[in-house]
């Protein structure tokens, strides 16, 4: 179904993430951050969508920052290359979550490189 004149927008979040059995992770991660594009009508509804798809995904996303649209964040003053854009359009034309970036996290302590 298409949503002629539809409201959808998408926004720039960042997940973060502990660990999860099965989340596919490296060894050693200690959790990771996410960096995700996600179509909403509004923010809170791309974090709902995200935090849902990324439980099925078997994550344990524990909190997410919004950055807003491409146009608030430009307002901000981001600079949002040719790539991003695309993986922005890419998010509202499949009206879904697309990860760009995966960090994980390491224990200092414990990881050795």
């Amino acid at each position: 179904m298409t949503k002629t004149g539809s409201k959808q927008k998408v926004y720039t979040l960042v997940v973060e993430l502990g660990r999860k059995s099965g989340d596919g992770l490296p060894d050693g991660a200690t959790g990771a951050a996410l960096m995700c594009y996600a179509s909403g009508v509004d923010e809170a509804e791309a974090v709902r969508e995200t935090v849902a798809i990324l439980k099925q995904a078997d994550m344990a996303p524990l909190d997410v920052t919004g950055y807003g649209t491409e146009d608030e964040r430009r307002e901000a003053g981001h600079e949002i290359d040719a790539e991003e854009r695309a993986l922005m359009a890419r998010a509202l034309e499949e009206n879904s979550v697309v990860v760009a970036q995966i960090t994980p996290y390491f224990d200092k302590a414990t990881h050795k490189g």
